[in-house]
């Protein structure tokens, strides 16, 4: 639910959203064949939900219909169009599946993307973690913490647990905001990477705003790419769409496997970090988390080109 002034009175827009939801979009605007899993209302918000992804392509048929409500995220941008979010969700449907509830992965599935304050919550989390557990060498995970300080509560008590994640995940993507709550404010980046690869991933990347994007790959290459001049809109959904263009990139380079990640060239980190870069941008171009399709990220890399290579 977007919050916007107006004079004395607030306006109010519902828009279809939630970060793996988002990425779920993202692939599939980007060409890549997604299906979403989760829990979702039987109430007429899920409904827009399913809809709306649906519309998309998304393959929708490992969603669970559940009794439970849907979660509502209110979202105010200030004036650099940067957001803060509020968010009402106990006892949400999104909240509400449990290992029993896992669906039998489709065989074509080459990777599982999981983030955000599902990581942090029962019973969802723990079923993540079974999930994991159970495709664990199977499937390529992606992780993308996107904390949500207010939903985690206790972050350093959750540290741990966030970290098995880590340790589970062959591709980490973060923010560099990220990084506060977690390790604190002084947090150095490159040592965040190295114990996170130390732990088992094969790829870490951070988004840094405007700065673009810094990856380290486990075989000690570390790639840094400038950011793109934008008139920012607001910046909703910029991660998601960065960490869909980062899954559909590698999956069209056939590099979406567990061992080709360990493979990857600076050429490749580069080029993919570019493209992640330029998707991301068109997001902040405009309201809400509309995340591109992939005519609009492939004619933006015709007209602007990538600075330096």
């Amino acid at each position: 639910m977007f919050i916007r002034q107006d004079g004395g009175a607030l306006g109010a827009e519902a828009v279809a959203g939630g970060s793996p939801y988002n990425v779920a979009l993202g692939l599939a605007r980007l060409d890549c064949p997604a299906a979403y899993w989760g829990g979702v209302s039987r109430d007429a918000l899920g409904s827009f939900l399913l809809d709306s992804i649906a519309r998309d392509g998304v393959d929708v048929s490992l969603v669970r219909r559940v009794a439970n409500r849907t979660t509502l995220s209110v979202v105010a941008t200030d004036a650099e169009g940067h957001p803060g979010y509020a968010f009402y969700g106990e006892g949400g449907a999104d909240r509400a599946l449990d290992p029993s509830d896992l669906p039998d992965l489709p065989p074509a599935a080459a990777a599982i993307a999981i983030g955000s304050y599902a990581l942090a919550v029962e019973p969802i989390a723990t079923a993540i973690e079974a999930m994991l557990e159970r495709e664990r060498g199977r499937v390529v995970v992606s992780l993308d913490p996107n904390l949500r300080p207010r939903v985690v509560g206790d972050v350093a008590a959750w540290r741990p647990r966030f970290e098995r994640f880590v340790a589970g995940a062959d591709i980490v993507k973060a923010s560099t905001e990220d990084l506060g709550p977690l390790y604190g404010e002084d947090a150095d980046i490159a040592a965040v990477a190295r114990d996170w690869l130390a732990l088992g991933p094969a790829l870490v990347v951070f988004t840094r705003g405007p700065d673009g994007a810094v990856a380290f790959a486990r075989s000690g290459v570390v790639v840094e790419r400038p950011g793109r001049v934008v008139s920012v809109v607001d910046t909703v959904g910029a991660g998601d769409t960065f960490h869909a263009a980062l899954l559909a990139w590698l999956a069209r380079a056939g590099r979406l496997d567990r061992g080709a990640l360990r493979e990857l060239g600076e050429d490749e980190i580069a080029a993919v970090l570019d493209e992640c870069i330029a998707a991301s941008a068109i997001t902040c171009s405009r309201r809400g988390a509309d995340l591109p399709r992939r005519a609009e990220v492939e004619a933006l890399m015709r007209r602007e080109p990538p600075p330096g290579r």
